[in-house]
């Protein structure tokens, strides 16, 4: 992120537009709209004004003279649209004095630059691309446009009648936060959103103890909870609504090494961030040392969000950290997640399930030999089964040579997809004979191994250069 958005105080002082023609009227009508005060240096000598409002026309100062030479004294920012060579030359001059400057369309002489903006009163949405594609930044405001509610700012100005004295009844920062997350989730905010006010004020009025309104304790404290979230096999987009919620809402995350950072980057900016996650073969701080941090957390008053790849139900221990979690008391719920299998299945086009040809699903995990040689592998030879082996890489050879020696077929179709639904995928698919063949050709796990008759309907089956092709467009992004 080359430029930072930031909100400018346009009531600081003047705002020196040098320039001419329609790019630079399009920024005076943009600042006046914004209620800047503006001292305009025309390149043309055109100063109209006309199309603008007259108290937006009244903010305007028409300077005259050579805008190089300008008094630069209490100005807060300069911008040259349509300026020319002289727009260059400015740039050089506001750099020297530690001025913001934006030159239309040259970045290289810009240390501002102008956003696409939803407006809608006290609420304002920037939106930018780093001044690569204002095409892009249009496109974006468009759909934000059009999913924001058009009283969202009247319910910020409403909470910001209030806040001052809701600040004195709930001194606890944490508690007040809960407290207008609840008036805006809820009824109130639903109230202002539909041009209620009057209703609205009422019903904030009626609040007789704001501190349970928030959800807190007795003593005054904000009440702590574990929300168990299923972050999915990477894919950002794949996260649900409600783990969305979770991660806006958490006050600290505990999260696995296979999270993504994509996925890291939606949680709140303030939010703890605690790793508590391991790879295979890597030392981690263990299960044990997990579930206190949680409790402790939580009985500090904070909301937690356990974030976990895939789903917590499905070989994530979720279940061992909902017994911890019971047995100390602590409030928590579950997020579900799409889990591996699942996101393997839908983006090579697995059909786990197949009429008249896969009936049943089993899911099984084997870290390592070991892990293998526990399964009873004569249940699963059944060819109206498919096998979804979970972190099976290492244990392949023995995933193998258990299924054979139980009599499934050793040309069963099988598929290896590794880290599915992220950028760097990849796949392998073949018969069970070639399983261990098929891994070698993988780069790195995680991996899901997908075994049954139902891989021969997949897209790396049907296309058997697929793989090689995503290893191609892969090479060519770097």
């Amino acid at each position: 992120m080359r430029f930072l958005p930031v909100f400018l105080d346009l009531q600081a002082g003047p705002v020196l537009l040098i320039g001419a023609g329609e790019l630079a009227r399009a920024k005076l009508r943009l600042l006046a709209a914004a209620g800047a005060r503006i001292r305009w240096y025309t390149t043309d000598g055109n100063h109209d004004v006309s199309g603008l409002e007259p108290a937006d026309a009244a903010r305007i100062e028409l300077a005259q003279g050579d805008p190089l030479a300008a008094d630069l004294s209490g100005v807060i920012a300069i911008l040259c649209a349509g300026a020319g060579d002289i727009g260059t030359a400015m740039s050089a001059r506001a750099k020297a004095v530690g001025l913001p400057v934006n030159v239309m369309d040259d970045l290289s002489h810009s240390t501002f630059i102008f956003p696409a903006i939803v407006d809608r009163g006290d609420v304002v949405v920037a939106i930018g691309t780093g001044g690569a594609s204002p095409v892009v930044a249009r496109r974006v405001r468009e759909r934000i446009e059009a999913v924001l509610p058009a009283r969202v700012g009247d319910l910020a100005s409403f909470i910001g009648r209030w806040r001052k004295l809701i600040h004195n009844r709930i001194p606890e920062f944490t508690l007040r936060r809960r407290f207008w997350e609840r008036v805006v989730d809820g009824p109130i905010g639903a109230l202002v959103l539909a041009g209620r006010k009057d209703e609205a004020e009422a019903a904030l009025k009626d609040i007789s103890d704001p501190t349970a309104f928030a959800g807190g304790l007795a003593s005054g404290r904000a009440e702590g909870k574990v929300t168990l979230v299923g972050a999915g096999p990477g894919d950002p987009d794949l996260l649900t609504i409600r783990a969305l919620r979770a991660l806006q809402d958490a006050d600290v995350i505990f999260y696995d090494e296979l999270v993504s950072p994509e996925i890291l980057d939606r949680a709140r900016r303030d939010a703890s961030r605690v790793p508590v996650g391991r790879r295979v073969g890597k030392p981690g701080i263990g299960q044990h040392a997990i579930n206190k941090l949680m409790v402790e957390a939580a009985r500090s008053g904070q909301r937690v969000v356990r974030l976990k790849g895939g789903d917590p139900f499905v070989f994530g221990r979720g279940g061992e950290e909902v017994e911890a979690l019971r047995e100390a008391g602590v409030a928590y719920s579950v997020v579900p997640g799409i889990t591996a299998g699942l996101g393997a299945a839908a983006q090579f086009e697995v059909p786990l399930t197949f009429r008249h040809e896969a009936l049943r699903i089993t899911f099984l995990t084997a870290h390592k030999a070991k892990d293998a040689q526990t399964v009873d592998w004569s249940t699963l030879t059944d060819e109206k089964m498919t096998v979804v082996v979970y972190m099976g890489m290492t244990a392949a050879p023995s995933v193998r040579a258990g299924l054979l020696a139980a009599g499934r077929s050793p040309q069963t179709p099988v598929g290896v997809f590794a880290r599915v639904t992220r950028p760097d995928v990849q796949a392998a698919v073949g018969t069970l004979d070639e399983l261990p063949a098929l891994v070698e050709q993988i780069d790195g796990g995680p991996a899901i191994l997908i075994i049954g008759d139902v891989v021969a309907h997949s897209a790396p089956w049907r296309q058997p250069n697929l793989n090689h092709v995503i290893t191609q467009l892969l090479e060519a992004a770097e």
